[in-house]
């Protein structure tokens, strides 16, 4: 597989995309900026996690509008994996590509932690290789990442398999308040994925977790 991973003003997790690809799994990998318009080459995208644009306006809403973006839809609509990580769920959630919104976290600060996922849904790429109801550690890094959703639209990522993560019951199990502790959503087609935690700075053992990778290595077939 050949990866892309979208370049935008003011992201600043591109780089550890790009390093567990290249690095870890020796997989093909180019940084594609913001500005190109063809992105047909590739065989997955990455939107990586940061401050696209500086959010200003709203996080993710000007990055929708990205020259690179109509390249993106045309290429999910056909089926390509698109992956979204933090800053990059809420593009996705912008362009229309998945549902919902990411709101204020319910504390209404910055939230930097270590976080436990579990997974909800094995009916996809990017989590074939995992167990429902397996355990996942990597950090978040957020102010806006708590989900909310109308309940039409719950009722149909629940009917539908469409929630991939949930964070871990518990009192301290989903920090931001995202409704029925979603994670990380798919589209109906299972090809897109949006979730807020980093599992590209979960990657190597001296990181804290290597957990992060069972997703990446979920979506080239490894296990």
């Amino acid at each position: 597989m050949h990866f892309a991973v979208i370049v935008f003003p003011g992201s600043n997790c591109d780089h550890d995309a790009y390093h567990v690809f290249r690095h870890i799994l020796d997989i093909p990998v180019e940084f594609v900026w913001h500005r190109e318009t063809d992105l047909k080459k590739y065989d997955a995208i990455i939107i990586p996690g940061g401050f696209s644009y500086g959010d200003y306006l709203r996080t993710g809403a000007i990055a929708r509008f990205a020259p690179v973006m109509e390249s993106v839809i045309k290429e999910a609509h056909k089926g390509k994996p698109v992956f979204g990580i933090c800053n990059g769920f809420q593009i996705l959630i912008e362009s229309g590509l998945l549902p919902g919104a990411l709101i204020i976290n319910q504390k209404v600060r910055f939230l930097s932690q270590d976080v436990t996922l579990e997974v909800d849904s094995t009916d996809s790429i990017y989590t074939r290789s995992l167990k429902k109801g397996h355990t996942l550690t990597m950090p978040i890094a957020h102010k806006q990442g708590n989900f909310i959703a109308d309940d039409n639209t719950l009722k149909m990522l629940e009917d539908e398999d469409c929630i991939a993560f949930r964070y871990q019951k518990g009192e301290n199990g989903n920090p931001n308040g995202s409704i029925n502790r979603i994670a990380g959503i798919l589209n109906k087609e299972k090809n897109v994925l949006g979730m807020m935690p980093h599992p590209e700075r979960a990657v190597e053992s001296t990181l804290g977790s290597n957990d992060g990778l069972e997703i990446f290595k979920s979506i080239i077939g490894i296990s």
